[in-house]
C-alpha cells in the first residue's frame, strides 16, 4: 500500500509508545510498502490483552533464507500463544494432513492425478489500499461455500482491519472465544466445522517447514478449503508475482496445489490483482492468480505464517 513519509512517521511513533506499555505483538498490514529503515511496527494495531509465551518465537538459522536478516533486525513481533484447542487441532489436523499428502503422493505415482487441483476461490480484488486482508477472507471463504460477491467491508469490520491493514496476530475480534489470531477466527466463524488453526513461520522456514506447507495444502485443497498465507515480502528477499522489491505485507489465499509436482508449486489469488494504479501503483504489473514455488511462498511467509 502506498504511503506517505508522513504517515509513516506517525505510525513509527504511535508505535514506540505503544511498546513502552504494552506486550509485543504486530499486526500485518494490506499490501503496505515500508521503507527500509521503518519497523514493521509502523503498520501495527493494538496489543493482545494476554502476555506471549514462547510458542512460537521467530529466529535466524545458520543458512539464512534471503531477508531473513532484514526480518531480524526489523521484526517487533513477540512469541506467539496458541490456545490448548488450537494445539489440540493442529495435532489432529497434521496426522490427517500426512495422509492427505501421502495418499496424493500415491495417485500421483499412478498416473492418476495431472495438473493442478484447485479448491475454486474466487478472487475479488482488494477495494482500498489495505484491505487484502478482507479480500483475501472472502476469497478464501468463497473456496468451500463457493458463494462470489461476498462484501468486503463487512469482512474488514469483522476482521478489525483499519488503515494499517489486518492483524497477523494480536487482535481479538467479534467472535466467540477470540484467539488473538483474527484470520483464523474469521474463518472459523464463517465456516463452522473448518477447523482453521495458525501456523507461525520462523524468519529461515526449515525443510520440515516447507514440507509441512506441502501436506497443508494438499489436506485444504483435498477437502475444499483454501490457505490463508501471511506474506511479508523485504527488501533482497522473494516476491510474490509482479510485487516490486520493498517491504510489503500482504494477505494471500492460496487454493491450490501442482499434482505433477507433489505440491512443488501452488496457485494463489492475490488481492492486488485487477486493482487500480490510482490505489496501489505497481498494481498493473500483478496477476489475479498466479503460481508460485511453495518453497518460495513458505520463505515469503516466514516471520508470520499461514491459516490451515
Amino acid at each position: 500500500m502506498p504511503a506517505t513519509p508522513a504517515l509513516l512517521r506517525a505510525a513509527v511513533l504511535t508505535a514506540a509508545a505503544l511498546l513502552t506499555t504494552a506486550t509485543a505483538a504486530t499486526a500485518t498490514a494490506s499490501a503496505v510498502p515500508v521503507s527500509p529503515a521503518a519497523s514493521p511496527r509502523s503498520v501495527s494495531a493494538p496489543e493482545p490483552d494476554t502476555a506471549p509465551e514462547p510458542d512460537t518465537a521467530p529466529g535466524t538459522a545458520p543458512d539464512a533464507a534471503p531477508g531473513a536478516a532484514y526480518k531480524a533486525a526489523h521484526d517487533t513481533l513477540g512469541p506467539q500463544r496458541l490456545t490448548p484447542a488450537q494445539r489440540e487441532q493442529a495435532a489432529a489436523k497434521q496426522v490427517k494432513a500426512e495422509a492427505s499428502y501421502a495418499r496424493a503422493l500415491g495417485l500421483r505415482t499412478a498416473g492418476l492425478l495431472a495438473g493442478y487441483k484447485l479448491s475454486g476461490g474466487i478472487q475479488q480484488p482488494q477495494q482500498t489500499s489495505y484491505w487484502c486482508g478482507p479480500a483475501m477472507l472472502v476469497a478464501a471463504q468463497s473456496a468451500h461455500d463457493e458463494v462470489g460477491g461476498r462484501s468486503q467491508q463487512d469482512a474488514a469490520t469483522l476482521l478489525k482491519t483499519n488503515t494499517s491493514g489486518t492483524a497477523w496476530y494480536g487482535i481479538n475480534i467479534n467472535v466467540p472465544s477470540p484467539t488473538g489470531y483474527p484470520v483464523a477466527d474469521a474463518l472459523n466463524s464463517r465456516l463452522p466445522g473448518a477447523g482453521y488453526v495458525p501456523n507461525a513461520l520462523p524468519y529461515t522456514p526449515t525443510a520440515a517447514d516447507k514440507t509441512a506447507f506441502k501436506q497443508h495444502i494438499t489436506h485444504d485443497t483435498d477437502n475444499d478449503y483454501a490457505i490463508a498465507g501471511n506474506a511479508w515480502e523485504v527488501p533482497g528477499g522473494p516476491h510474490l508475482v509482479g510485487h516490486p522489491n520493498i517491504e510489503i505485507f500482504h494477505w494471500v489465499a492460496v487454493d491450490g496445489y501442482n499434482t505433477d509436482t507433489a505440491a512443488g508449486e501452488v496457485d494463489y489469488l492475490d488481492p492486488v490483482g485487477g486493482v487500480s494504479t490510482s490505489v496501489i501503483s505497481w498494481a498493473g504489473s500483478v496477476p489475479k492468480s498466479a503460481h508460485i514455488s511453495s518453497d518460495t511462498l513458505t520463505t515469503i511467509m516466514g516471520g508470520r505464517g499461514y491459516v490451515w
